[in-house]
């Protein structure tokens, strides 16, 4: 049986990617929040024949999230730990910079949210010399965007995170996949005013998503001309990218998410 831990199964990607692993002979360790949404994705998973567990947990508690992933790794080993759990925040032309507890917030939960996950995974892992680990980042993790400035500051950690690890977890048997979307139609999202060139939904996403890491690869960037483009980007001037990527009329509503759960 190969079990799939996954954060943030609640909504968005995480959601859709729980539904695409869920079937016999999978056993699905599914984290997230919201109670009632949390026992939805669970029977919904179950219907499709996986075993669930499911972890009422927000991965911004570390002692918690630790705690728990240990003790469901205790009892069948983790094969694919997937890091899910995100949020989202930014400005507007009223708001030109976020709140310091806005960003605080983000990089509480889309930086330490991953460590705190990732980290227990590996533990386990390491000791046995297998596994593989996943990690959201963003396309917006290759270069600060103007609308979103902590979530690209938290994407660009998680994908540094990510890619300085995976040489060594190599060497130990241990695959390590950062996955950086482009624009995808999530609930996380919705409210945001702004271009979203070659949007995919989220079953899109999904799908995508879990070829890459049934093939074990490092990187799963996608669309990959959006992601070409933004590494062309990086090479430009920085004055030059700063103005092609100052759009006005973008809001990005600011969370309302807090450093501490």
């Amino acid at each position: 049986m190969s079990t799939i831990l996954i954060t943030g199964a609640t909504s968005g990607i995480g959601r859709a990617l729980a539904l695409d692993y869920a079937a016999s002979g999978v056993r699905l360790l599914l984290v997230g929040r919201d109670e009632a949404r949390l026992d939805e994705i669970a029977g919904l998973c179950r219907a499709r024949g996986a075993e669930v567990v499911a972890g009422r947990l927000d991965v911004r508690d570390r002692q918690a999230t630790a705690a728990w992933i240990a003790a469901q790794d205790g009892q069948i080993t983790i094969d694919l730990a997937i890091a899910c759990a995100g949020i989202v925040s930014g400005t507007s032309a009223a708001r030109p910079l976020e709140s310091d507890e806005a960003m605080r917030a983000v990089l509480a939960v889309d930086l330490m949210g991953v460590l705190n996950t990732i980290e227990p995974a590996l533990a386990a892992m390491r000791a046995r010399r297998r596994g593989h680990v996943a990690m959201i980042g963003s396309l917006a993790g290759l270069r600060g965007f103007p609308s979103s400035p902590a979530y690209s500051m938290a994407k660009a950690a998680v994908h540094a995170y990510a890619e300085g690890i995976r040489p060594a977890l190599r060497r130990e048997g241990i695959a390590v996949s950062l996955i950086a979307p482009g624009f995808v139609r999530t609930p996380l999202n919705e409210a945001v005013v702004a271009p979203r060139p070659l949007e995919l939904n989220v079953d899109q996403a999904a799908r995508i998503i879990r070829r890459g890491l049934d093939r074990r690869k490092p990187m799963i960037a996608f669309p990959l001309i959006l992601y070409l483009g933004l590494r062309l980007l990086t090479l430009l001037p920085a004055r030059l990218g700063d103005m092609l990527l100052d759009r006005p009329g973008v809001d990005v509503p600011e969370t309302r998410e807090r450093e501490r759960p």
